[in-house]
């Protein structure tokens, strides 16, 4: 089992320091506003997207469709720009109590975990920088470290995980989050997954490029500026 190799690509609109930044994030019900239903609501596309589209935004987005995972958190809506890759394939989605700034982020990756890997896995984006403690739950495993903690569970060869702050969300919050998490429905996937960029996301071709050399800017002027 491999801990995450690298951090949600897109930018979050959702961080823990800054709270007023939840509130324009909006959610995926397209209103701007949580409904504090927890649950993600279809509809971002008008009529609904068929499977074919919504594989193609799966794959804009680098995600592997059969990763991404929904739950139902009371009071939480899920912040539309969150949503994004994590790893290789794996999805990462962060809800938001609109009220408190509160949030879960609930991130899935191919994996594992077992007892003596539990404690070796950081905990949450980046790590909290102390040392993690495990405890058996069920089917799961509670993971705290800092300031931070986490349910982990393995399923079908995937390893969700739903982590909050410790002083925002408490332990039987975050264990109705773990419990409640899903593979994504068509109509969950169509509300969730990011729109794909027109052109597949090519990069812009820049005219002030040489043809040879490393590549660097070309900045010189013409005669008189």
């Amino acid at each position: 089992m491999k801990p995450p190799a690298r951090l949600p690509r897109p930018l979050l609109c959702v961080t823990a320091a800054v709270a007023t930044a939840l509130v324009g994030c909006g959610t995926v019900n397209g209103t701007g506003t949580g409904t504090g239903s927890g649950t993600v609501s279809a509809g971002r596309t008008g009529g609904g997207a068929d499977r074919s589209e919504l594989e193609a935004r799966a794959r804009a987005a680098q995600v592997a469709i059969e990763n991404v995972y929904v739950t139902d958190v009371p009071g939480f809506d899920p912040a539309e720009q969150s949503a994004g890759v994590i790893g290789d394939d794996g999805f990462s989605v962060t809800y938001v109590q609109q009220s408190t700034g509160a949030h879960i982020r609930l991130g899935v990756e191919r994996g594992s975990m077992d007892a003596a890997g539990c404690p070796r896995v950081p905990l949450g984006d980046g790590g909290t920088g102390g040392a993690v403690k495990c405890t058996a739950d069920g089917e799961r495993w509670y993971r705290t470290g800092g300031a931070r903690h986490e349910y982990a569970t393995v399923t079908d060869g995937r390893l969700v995980r739903l982590d909050a702050d410790l002083g925002t969300v408490d332990r039987a919050t975050l264990r109705k989050a773990a419990e409640a998490a899903h593979p994504a429905s068509d109509a969950e996937l169509d509300a969730v997954l990011p729109d794909a960029r027109p052109g597949g996301g090519a990069p812009v071709e820049r005219g002030d490029l040489p043809p040879v050399g490393d590549g660097a800017p070309d900045n010189d002027v013409d005669a008189g500026g």
